[in-house]
């Protein structure tokens, strides 16, 4: 089974199908052999019993594909790992700013920081429809966060914004964004 082949089938095993949290966290699994290195996790970072739980929580009765994606979460932990500062920072940016302590927001903070290793747009790298269930699932799970996106920056162009500043960073080329001219980069429409 590819991976084009999963998500419909994790989904059908949804107990909400709809909510931006299962679409992500099945869009993420299902992605995981498109992205490279330890990223092929279904969700980097969490172990086998974690996974297990994602499973049992999100998708019941998945039971039929749990070695498929064990076999990938193995694969992807015996690459060589490059340095994981960048992956461990964004996981830690989002859970200090997670809007409760529910173990499924750790999950989904694994999630948005696999996701985020890929190249296309983070709404895309989770196998969401668009980016409206993404700012949806910030609103929700990381309100905080959503909140300090107040010019609705790309998400990926905004963690690494807030992760530069924390680290006394200056990325931008100009004193603002207005004025700097990789504005259409980091705004505007994601197609």
């Amino acid at each position: 089974m590819n991976a084009t082949d999963l998500r419909p089938h994790l989904l059908a095993y949804a107990s909400y199908p709809d909510l931006p949290e299962t679409l992500a966290l099945a869009g993420t699994i299902a992605l995981a052999p498109r992205r490279r290195g330890p990223w092929r996790a279904p969700v980097a970072g969490l172990d086998a019993r974690e996974l297990d739980a994602v499973l049992v929580t999100y998708f019941p009765g998945v039971a039929p594909l749990r070695p498929l994606l064990h076999i990938w979460r193995e694969e992807a932990e015996a690459e060589a790992r490059p340095e994981m500062h960048e992956f461990d920072d964004l996981v830690a940016l989002l859970l200090a700013h997670r809007t409760g302590d529910a173990p499924d927001t750790r999950w989904l903070a694994h999630a948005i920081a696999t996701a985020s290793m890929a190249d296309n747009h983070l709404w895309q790298d989770l196998g969401l429809p668009s980016r409206v269930e993404l700012n949806a699932l910030m609103q929700t799970r990381f309100t905080a966060l959503k909140q300090k996106n107040v010019g609705d920056m790309k998400w990926k162009k905004f963690f690494y914004r807030q992760l530069c500043e924390q680290a006394e960073v200056l990325i931008c080329k100009s004193p603002s964004c207005a004025n700097c001219c990789d504005y259409s980069l980091c705004f505007g429409p994601e197609t």
